[in-house]
């Protein structure tokens, strides 16, 4: 055989050895409040995020992907556990907690005997028993919920949200500490928040690359949640753009740590052995395309777009749910490729499962499903249908269609829409399409007795004991917050 031969051959081993690798390492990033307009690779040509960019040519930009939750807590419980925050009672930002009982990422992955580490934002329950930055009405003690009691090796982590430069200052820094593997740290914690999340991430998967132990990373930015400011550094980038140089910036922050991310594992030689998710909590503060003539005109520091759909972050449109989404998975998705299929962080878990051959818990509902047949390319179809809960509202993706509804019983307000051909939402096709509609309520409510069951402990134990009490189709947990009617008995 001549030389070109055997080099062909190494080099389809090396290809397939990498497809065939069973425990590739898992680095799981999310912005917060980041819109799916925020970005370069959705079509914004201000913003500069090129180390985003060329996460999106390397792997595959998931066009229709959701963050579940149109406000961070709920989407963050789903993101871990792959089941609906509504049953685990996360109605809404800082509210209950991601109970012990469910299986997690983490623990899935450290039963394949993986290190795991968590850095940045937490928001899935209070970080100290006594006290929280959201006082006594956050009930720190039935809400406690650390990450080193739940499967976590190694963690860095705040319990809501900080200014996004100089983290330790400002109204959001009161009764807010660091925690670092449980203890409070003060420790390097000056300048950008991304960065200081990501001088703690990148020693973690070091230590796992030398000790050549699989690990999973998950990596939750604070940028561009409000407070937001930038460092001079990135400001500089935004010269003449005035207060929105600040929401600009902190995107390119995150956006600079990413780079340094793939860099150093280039240079560790795991690059190839190492699977990146990269997605954002929920929609912006704010929904406009803008023009960079627009964002100079900006009055006011938080200039989000959700990139032409309609509605930002706490909305029940698909501005408040549809979000970046990447995926960087070497012997899996092609680089360059584009993907349009409905997706959602429910997914996380199910795929990386299977990949990884864990045996899931039978006892128990799992709202997403396996995508690998769809990021390889082999299949266009979500099986499952997407569900939602916020406000009054209950709403349904399932293929083209989006329905919300509002009641159980009064179809009156029934919004039917084809998010296909109506990407506003402005066309209500209800009417036209009775018997989707018949057949989408009918997937709701199911799903809404299935999750409050579930709430109940049904697929934990008897002696389980949710925090709150079960908020039903129609009722807004805000308004009913007022009325004092939350704990359970």
């Amino acid at each position: 055989m001549n030389r070109s031969g055997w080099f062909a051959l190494a080099l389809l081993g090396a290809v397939s050895a990498c497809a065939e690798n069973t425990r590739p390492n898992f680095v799981l990033m999310m912005c917060d409040d980041l819109g799916y307009g925020d970005v370069g690779f959705n079509g914004n040509d201000t913003v500069l995020t090129p180390h985003l960019d060329k996460l999106a040519t390397d792997g595959v930009n998931l066009t229709h992907f959701y963050s579940i939750g149109p406000v961070c807590s709920p989407t963050r419980t789903s993101f871990v556990t792959g089941r609906h925050y509504w049953r685990m009672g996360i109605w809404s930002a800082n509210k209950g907690h991601l109970p012990k009982e469910e299986f997690t990422l983490a623990k899935m992955l450290k039963q394949k005997g993986y290190t795991t580490g968590h850095f940045g934002k937490w928001h899935m329950g209070t970080l100290n028993p006594e006290t929280s930055p959201k006082g006594k009405g956050r009930m720190p003690k039935k809400n406690f919920a650390p990450p080193w009691e739940r499967d976590y090796d190694r963690s860095f982590v705040m319990e809501v949200a900080v200014k996004t430069w100089e983290p330790t200052e400002g109204r959001q820094a009161k009764d807010n500490p660091y925690y670092e593997n449980g203890k409070v740290t003060t420790e390097n914690l000056n300048g950008d928040t991304s960065r200081i999340i990501m001088d703690r991430a990148i020693p973690f998967i070091q230590e796992a690359a030398k000790s050549d132990t699989p690990f999973l990373s998950v990596i939750w930015f604070n940028a561009p949640h409000k407070d937001v400011e930038a460092g001079p550094e990135h400001l500089a980038r935004y010269e003449g753009f005035g207060e929105a140089a600040h929401y600009l910036g902190c995107i390119s922050g995150v956006d600079d740590q990413v780079g340094r991310l793939r860099e150093e594992l280039e240079r560790l030689g795991i690059a190839d052995d190492t699977v990146l998710l990269f997605t954002s909590d929920n929609g912006p503060v704010g929904n406009k395309v803008k023009t960079r003539e627009e964002y100079m005109k900006q009055k006011g520091r938080v200039a989000g777009s959700s990139g032409g759909f309609t509605g930002g972050k706490r909305t029940i449109h698909e501005g408040g749910v549809r979000v970046p989404g990447l995926a960087y998975w070497p012997g899996v998705t092609q680089p360059g490729s584009v993907i349009d299929v409905p997706m959602s962080v429910l997914d996380y878990l199910p795929t990386i499962g299977s990949y990884v051959g864990a045996k899931l818990p039978e006892d128990r509902i799992r709202d997403g499903e396996n995508i690998l047949p769809i990021l390889k390319g082999e299949k266009k179809v979500h099986d499952k249908s997407i569900p939602f809960r916020h406000h009054k509202q209950a709403w349904l993706v399932k293929g083209k269609y989006k329905l919300i509804i509002e009641s159980a019983d009064d179809t009156s307000n029934d919004l039917l829409f084809d998010l296909t051909t109506d990407k506003t939402e402005a066309n209500n096709v209800a009417s036209r399409y009775p018997e989707k509609v018949v057949e989408m309520r009918k997937e709701i409510l199911a799903f809404l007795a299935s999750a409050e069951k579930s709430h109940a402990g049904e697929e934990y134990n008897t002696d389980f004991q949710p925090v709150e009490t079960w908020v039903p189709l129609g009722i807004d947990y805000q308004e009913r917050k007022k009325s004092g009617k939350t704990k359970a008995k």
